[in-house]
């Protein structure tokens, strides 16, 4: 469920608003814009995650796609210093 509250309606019920972004994204709006989302540090977290595995699965497929020589796992183990 989206909520959408007013910048002026948030500044008034400010404790409110940080207690339901606990549980739901919490667009602002100002002059029927978006301006900001208030969300809890635990979805942020979330969020940042999910872009990070996802920039990590993009780059390993065009690393993928990229021609050339492949090199065996086992030689890169032993340059890393990991066998």
């Amino acid at each position: 469920m989206v909520e959408i509250v007013p910048v002026s309606r948030a500044r008034a019920e400010l404790r409110s608003v940080i207690e339901r972004a606990q549980e739901r994204a919490i667009f602002l709006e100002r002059r029927g814009a978006i301006e900001a989302v208030v969300i809890s540090p635990h979805m942020y977290e979330r969020m940042i995650e999910a872009l990070e595995d996802a920039e990590d699965i993009a780059a390993a497929e065009a690393a993928l796609a990229e021609d050339g020589e492949s090199i065996p796992w086992e030689q890169v183990k032993a340059e890393l210093g990991w066998t």
